[in-house]
């Protein structure tokens, strides 16, 4: 057989790779939230930062800031000292992904956040891009 002949074969054969395929595998959990007084808790923060493969501080300083309100880790959870809606948090945190996980190259969320003479860098672990994020 002729190369091109056997190259068109294997084309037939293979399946076209659909875009952002990747986000099928990659579920995040929404946020489950407990309202008290005037107290918000995340209580499945832990398992949400797990998931994005970031530590809870930097997650939890970003929601602060999002959300213009003081936030504090207690084990798995964070409490957050003001009354908001499901939607709004699981917004903010879609938010966070598009800046801090997703990259901006390849649109996968195989990313670390990696520090490199005083600036913080999004490192993509699956093309190798990296974007930075600005000072420390």
């Amino acid at each position: 057989m002729e190369y091109e002949q056997l190259l068109e074969e294997a084309y037939e054969k293979i399946k076209p790779i659909e875009a952002n395929k990747d986000f099928d595998r990659w579920e995040i959990p929404q946020a489950d939230i407990s309202i008290s007084g005037n107290k918000t808790t995340i209580l499945n923060f832990a398992q949400i930062c797990s998931a994005l493969r970031r530590k809870q501080e930097h997650l939890s300083k970003f929601l602060s800031k999002e959300l213009a309100s003081y936030s504090k880790i207690e084990g798995d959870k964070l409490v957050i000292n003001r009354k908001l809606s499901k939607e709004i948090i699981n917004e903010k945190i879609q938010l966070y992904i598009a800046k801090y996980v997703v990259c901006l190259e390849c649109k996968k969320p195989d990313t670390e956040i990696v520090k490199e003479g005083g600036f913080l860098f999004v490192h993509c672990l699956a093309c190798g891009a990296k974007h930075s994020l600005g000072r420390v």
